[in-house]
């Protein structure tokens, strides 16, 4: 997994909308937590999905903005999006290669590791968490982020 300090890599993915979506132009209007998380539906990231939610007006009120990666296509994306009212992109990492790049796949290629990282708009990462099955650890995550780049 890349580290605080590490630059976060470039990358281009289809958001739930199937529009093309660079880390570039998500850095626009500020610092980005970018998480990644394995599925759409699944228990564990529908609670996660929701708690990024429930934060939304807190986080976007420090200039942060949101966006998820998993594997899943855009109509998954749109979906999910639609049924648990997600206020932030989603994007599409089909075959796995900006969840490779920032080195969240799974063990063995299987699955993608739950990770948060907080990127400022000269792409430098921040703050990261790893936190697979713990998911409160990414609410603790937020609200680091929030005070870091609120301070």
């Amino acid at each position: 997994m890349l580290s605080p300090a590490d630059r976060a890599p470039e990358f281009t993915l289809p958001n739930h909308e199937g529009r093309e979506v660079s880390l570039t132009s998500l850095l626009r209007r500020g610092a980005l937590i970018l998480y990644f998380y394995p599925a759409d539906f699944t228990p564990g990231c529908t609670r996660e999905a929701c708690s990024f939610r429930d934060l939304h007006t807190e986080i976007q009120k420090v200039g942060l903005t949101v966006a998820g990666v998993s594997p899943q296509d855009a109509d998954s994306h749109r979906r999910f999006r639609d049924q648990h009212h997600l206020p932030f992109t989603l994007l599409s990492d089909t075959d796995k290669s900006v969840i490779r790049m920032y080195d969240v796949d799974g063990p063995l290629g299987f699955g993608v590791r739950r990770a948060t990282f907080l990127i400022d708009q000269s792409r430098n990462i921040r703050d990261a968490v790893l936190a697979d099955f713990r998911i409160g650890a990414h609410d603790a995550f937020v609200s680091r982020a929030i005070a870091l780049v609120g301070a």
